[in-house]
């Protein structure tokens, strides 16, 4: 994972959380996320790349709707991510005292 860009991550991780991951529904959580719009040039380019590292699969759901889903090697490189994190950030120590 550490050879991927920020939105790359970002993108991995928008696939394996979401209940039906396909283009248009990756896309939405992503404006969501970033507050602004996401071109269709930065989002299926960088899609295709984690395909071809092999950390999402591509299908086709229709003639127009490709759905991805999250590889065993994907899920292991977020699995890995988040241990490194946790070396770093104390999660628990991120919350606002109420």
């Amino acid at each position: 994972m550490y050879d991927l860009t920020g939105f790359q991550r970002d993108l991995l991780y928008v696939v394996a959380g979401l209940k039906d991951p396909h283009g248009l529904a990756i896309k939405d959580e992503l404006e969501d996320y970033y507050e602004k719009e996401i071109h269709h040039g930065r989002l299926y380019p960088n899609l295709d790349t984690l395909v071809e590292k092999g950390l999402v699969e591509k299908s086709q759901r229709d003639r127009r709707t490709n759905e991805y889903t999250t590889t065993r090697r994907g899920a292991r490189e977020i699995e890995a991510r988040v241990e490194w994190e946790r070396q770093y950030v104390d999660h628990d120590n991120w919350l606002a005292p109420s």
